[in-house]
């Protein structure tokens, strides 16, 4: 009994370091995501060009991380191949494609395509660092996963910090993000190692995608997704021009309160990961309602927020403290939705419901981004906030099909 004791000791102190490792790399690395959101102002400039050509400077990193997805999953890339592995030369590449694009940023074809690529290989970072993290929880996995997605939270909001500085050239802004990545990588290099609970192989296979269009509880949970996808990185993507927007501020001002309103979202990805983890010993059908609850909760918050601050736009002092709320509830409920796939799909075909999770969402994030400029350009931002709001409406509207109605009233 005391070497079954000791061996448990050994191996949560391993799990807690790799998770901070691991959470420290998903940080680094993913700061990636927007170094070229976080230039759009000094890009268009350059191109002489408004937010209808910029926003593609982050349209392209969704759609190349939906593409990526489907290619890791397609090929297995993440099974074949040892994860570590896959998520250090990932990142490597991630890097190299972003340092490249400041050296071709005054070029509008090849910066959007060199954006496109660093978002094909973040999809071998944060996909699988979230495979390697689950191999090393079994208990405890909701706040695991929790904590890795608020490094990434905190990661996004990295470049608005930079070039939040001021005196940092945007060029210097973007090869940050680059050594940040290999930085990263160097420490799942050297420091991290798959665990005991190495997640099994979970195929894509095309041939099941009808097999999930007929699962009602998995058509929910898409939709769920979506609804939150909608506006989540409309949200993040916009963050800093809403800002500018609201006020006469100096791009310092508005970028470190875009970096705040983003890196302040790891609070909430926490507190639904531990939430999460009350129920882990429940049944199925009572964690994936009690999880539910948790997104419709956040979504209702940030559904609200999304109004409020179309209704605020023109205030700050009032905008500033909704935008730190807003930003807490509108990455919460992130890691649920992924949970909740893996519980109420068919277990031969969870690898595929997974893949086709993040690829459409990230393919509608594209289309959203682009609809939100698009909105704003001809009736203002105002209303570009309002129909921000559209998504998690939706997605509470599907979540709430997931609860059984004799857990409807229960907390």
């Amino acid at each position: 009994m005391p070497v079954t004791v000791e061996t448990e000791a050994r191996q949560g102190l391993s799990s807690r370091r790799a998770l901070f490792l691991l959470s420290v790399s998903i940080l680094l690395a993913m700061s990636l995501w927007f170094t070229g959101t976080a230039v759009i102002p000094q890009i268009t400039t350059l191109w002489h060009a408004g937010l209808a050509l910029g926003s593609w400077l982050t349209i392209a990193v969704q759609i190349g991380f939906s593409v990526g997805a489907i290619t890791f999953a397609l090929f297995n890339i993440p099974d074949i191949f040892s994860p570590i592995k896959v998520l250090v030369v990932s990142a490597v590449a991630a890097a190299a494609a972003n340092a490249a694009f400041a050296f071709f940023a005054a070029q509008p074809l090849p910066a959007i395509l060199l954006r496109g690529a660093t978002g094909f290989f973040l999809a071998g970072v944060y996909p699988v660092g979230m495979k390697i993290i689950a191999g090393w929880f079994q208990r405890g996995r909701g706040l695991a996963l929790g904590i890795m997605i608020g490094a990434l939270t905190v990661g996004s909001a990295v470049p608005h910090a930079v070039n939040a500085l001021g005196r940092v050239p945007w060029q210097g802004v973007i090869l940050l993000g680059s050594a940040q990545a290999l930085l990263g990588a160097l420490i799942v290099a050297l420091a991290v190692r798959q665990g005991p609970f190495a997640m099994p192989q979970s195929r894509f296979d095309p041939g099941q995608i009808l097999e999930i269009v007929r699962n009602r509880p998995l058509r929910l949970a898409n939709l769920g997704y979506l609804g939150h996808m909608w506006e989540l990185y409309s949200m993040w993507g916009w963050i800093a021009v809403i800002f500018s927007v609201s006020a006469a501020w100096s791009r310092s001002m508005f970028e470190t309160m875009a970096a705040l309103a983003i890196a302040i979202g790891a609070v909430g990805c926490i507190w639904a990961g531990a939430a999460s983890d009350k129920l882990q010993d429940q049944a199925a059908s009572v964690r994936v309602a009690q999880r539910a609850r948790v997104t419709i909760i956040a979504m209702a918050i940030s559904s609200i927020c999304c109004v409020l601050a179309a209704l605020v736009l023109h205030r700050p002092m009032i905008l500033i403290p909704l935008s730190l709320i807003w930003g807490i509830a509108v990455i919460a409920d992130s890691a649920q939705f992924s949970t909740i796939i893996s519980e109420v799909s068919d277990k031969n075909y969870v690898g595929t419901a997974l893949t086709c999770q993040v690829a459409l969402g990230f393919l509608l994030t594209a289309f959203v981004i682009r609809l939100t400029a698009a909105i704003a350009a001809r009736y203002g931002w105002s209303w570009a906030l309002a129909n921000m709001a559209l998504g998690p409406l939706l997605g509470i509207w599907a979540m709430r099909g997931l609860i059984p109605r004799n857990q409807k009233t229960t907390a």
